[in-house]
């Protein structure tokens, strides 16, 4: 199969803007981790006019897909989580070019996983799973069982997902394979929400009381990277965080997160009057008790 597309990656790696080339094969039918495909090869490159580029091929009764990504948007996927394949290709590629060790050297801080990189997912995914639950929450108070059954799997997602990262991995597809054997508190619960034959209101209010303990007990350690960034200024309109480049991952989430922790009395809301008489601007600080 390499020989066949070796025309393919040998023009790819003949240009000084890729940095690697790495091929992965289809292990098993049927495979997730190549999306049906035969094989993807995996070009990195320092820049681009598309951050990701795919094109598909056909050879005999195989296929390929070759999908041309900027080093930006790879550092991207690892830091959000948005293409947890990466993971995958990264660990289980065979490597076909290598510019300046590029390739070893991103799969050795991959595995070592960086305490700094580590903590900004710890953060991100917080933020999610806080979202998530306040929503779910919300919609359980109002009886939409359903809706919030929806939104309780995906809390119990991000709980494990934050589960895998604290123990120093990253989350890859099998979360729950990797849950099962870290954490197997949340594993259960997720059983029993999906497997229990009680009424599903009765799993929803049993399952909230359950992850309200299970998130109180993460939230210094899911707050940690938010909070050292807030530090570094006395207080901060919510358009400063949003404008703040370490912040700029937290996106739609960071306002949900920013009341959970006001309740938790991690960040205290300050509040600076303007000309409009009665009506101050609403300004953010981390709890001086803290510091």
């Amino acid at each position: 199969m390499e020989d066949i597309l070796r025309p393919i990656y040998q023009e790819r790696a003949g240009q000084l803007n890729t940095l690697g080339v790495l091929m992965v094969e289809k292990r098993q039918k049927p495979s997730q981790t190549t999306d049906t495909f035969d094989v993807i090869l995996l070009v990195i490159v320092k820049e681009a006019e598309q951050p990701i580029f795919i094109k598909h091929y056909s050879f005999g009764e195989k296929k390929a897909a070759m999908h041309i990504v900027t080093e930006a948007q790879v550092h991207e996927w690892i830091l959000l989580g948005t293409n947890r394949k990466i993971f995958e290709w990264l660990h289980h590629a065979k490597i076909i070019f290598d510019r300046n060790e590029y390739i070893e050297n991103l799969i050795t801080e991959l595995n070592e996983f960086p305490f700094n990189g580590r903590k900004v997912k710890l953060g991100l995914e917080f933020a999610k799973l806080i979202r998530r639950y306040v929503d779910g929450k919300a919609l359980f108070e109002q009886k939409l069982f359903l809706d919030a059954y929806n939104h309780v799997v995906h809390s119990l997602h991000h709980l494990a997902r934050l589960a895998v990262i604290d123990n120093g991995l990253h989350p890859e597809l099998t979360v729950w394979h990797q849950v099962k054997l870290i954490e197997p508190e949340i594993y259960k619960l997720y059983e029993e929400l999906v497997n229990s034959e009680e009424p599903l209101e009765k799993r929803l209010e049993l399952l909230f009381l359950a992850s309200e303990f299970l998130i109180h007990s993460r939230t210094n350690m899911g707050s940690s990277h938010l909070l050292g960034v807030l530090s570094a200024k006395d207080y901060w309109t919510f358009n400063e965080m949003m404008d703040e480049k370490e912040l700029n991952p937290y996106s739609v989430d960071l306002s949900v997160l920013l009341e959970y922790l006001i309740d938790r009395h991690l960040i205290e809301v300050v509040n600076i009057e303007t000309k409009g008489r009665g009506v101050c601007h609403r300004c953010y600080r981390v709890n001086k008790k803290l510091s």
